[in-house]
């Protein structure tokens, strides 16, 4: 369900990105109560986008924004957005989230625009003392980093707990080692040049694909147990290529798919081949989505009754997908009877 929230800040972070700042009236204060890592979902017409909350546990809703070229919703965000104007947000969504009570020590991983989540658990993570983070975080050049001086403030108030290295693409640095992208050769050469990898609690790894995927690579090759590494995915030049949707057929085999949203249940008839959000937006277009790639993990649902096949999946762990959830833009009944539940 979408709110019309105020917009109480934008702050410039570099040419082509910016933070927005979210007046919550009190009487949607706690719909809009977030988990670091989360993420908000904007509205605009017809057009979905899901942006990362970059504000640390407690604070205001704040979402960073950088402009995708030909982007209907990120250009409108990053040129014509201004204080007091109006922004259609739907509550937070996610699991890309930490627990805030374990302590122990953290390595963050970003590239680009994928510091947004990082940011808000970093800064969540460092109120309690007991708690060390590593932050590597990779860009093109120095004025293309988002959060430059935030990130420094960070540093500053956790000289001892904290320590932040940033690797830039195009624009050298003092060390051949922090010159590059961050792609698998440079990860296996930086981080034993850093920290014990056998000694780290958590891996949080947010940016694009291919970033994502290669520090998948070489910590699982590093003997690093899967169920300690989180990955979120930010992609604009290499996202992995649509699978191909077969064409339904009204006439042709069917499944009867029950959706359980915001307490109440819906049927629907939904053909071969459709996927179970497509199907059951005909009569429920209230289903939360955004991407439709398979990436945010907005439409997360779990399934309770029933089979399905899920294409493909950048948003699910391990644990979500043994517990029974699937990203309904991806899956399609694999029986004659589906039920999916939202709001579990």
């Amino acid at each position: 369900m979408f709110h019309t929230l105020r917009v109480a800040a934008v702050d410039r972070l570099c040419p082509d990105a910016v933070a927005v700042t979210l007046a919550v009236p009190p009487e949607l204060t706690e719909r809009f109560a977030f988990r670091p890592g989360q993420s908000l979902t904007v509205r605009r017409a017809d057009e979905r986008r899901t942006y990362s909350i970059c504000a640390p546990a407690g604070g205001a809703p704040r979402i960073g924004v950088r402009e995708v070229p030909g982007g209907v919703i990120s250009s409108w965000i990053v040129r014509d957005l201004r204080p007091g104007d109006e922004l259609e947000v739907a509550p937070p969504s996610g699991t890309f989230t930490p627990d805030l009570t374990a302590g122990g020590r953290h390595v963050l991983i970003a590239a680009g625009s994928g510091i947004t989540p990082v940011l808000s658990i970093a800064a969540s993570l460092l109120r309690r003392a007991d708690t060390e983070v590593t932050l590597l975080y990779g860009n093109r050049r120095t004025d293309t980093v988002m959060f430059a001086e935030e990130l420094a403030d960070l540093k500053d108030r956790h000289p001892a707990r904290l320590e932040l290295v940033h690797v830039l693409s195009r624009e050298p640095r003092e060390a051949d080692l922090l010159s590059g992208r961050l792609d698998a050769a440079r990860l296996r050469a930086l981080l034993p040049h850093l920290l014990d990898v056998a000694a780290v609690d958590h891996w949080w790894l947010c940016g694009p694909y291919g970033m994502v995927t290669d520090a998948t690579e070489v910590l699982a090759g590093a003997g690093v147990a899967p169920e300690r590494i989180h990955r979120e995915l930010f992609w604009v030049d290499e996202a992995p290529p649509e699978p191909v949707r077969p064409e339904a057929t009204a006439s042709g085999p069917s499944s009867e798919i029950t959706v359980h949203l915001d307490g109440r249940a819906t049927t629907v008839t939904v053909e071969d081949g459709v996927t179970l959000l497509d199907g059951l937006q005909r009569s429920r277009p209230d289903l939360p989505f955004a991407c439709k790639g398979g990436v945010c993990g907005t439409c997360r649902a779990r399934v309770v009754e029933g089979d399905v096949t899920m294409r493909r999946n950048f948003a699910l762990e391990a644990a979500e997908l043994a517990a029974g959830f699937v990203l309904t833009c991806q899956s399609t009944a694999a029986s004659p009877k589906v039920v999916v539940d939202f709001d579990e």
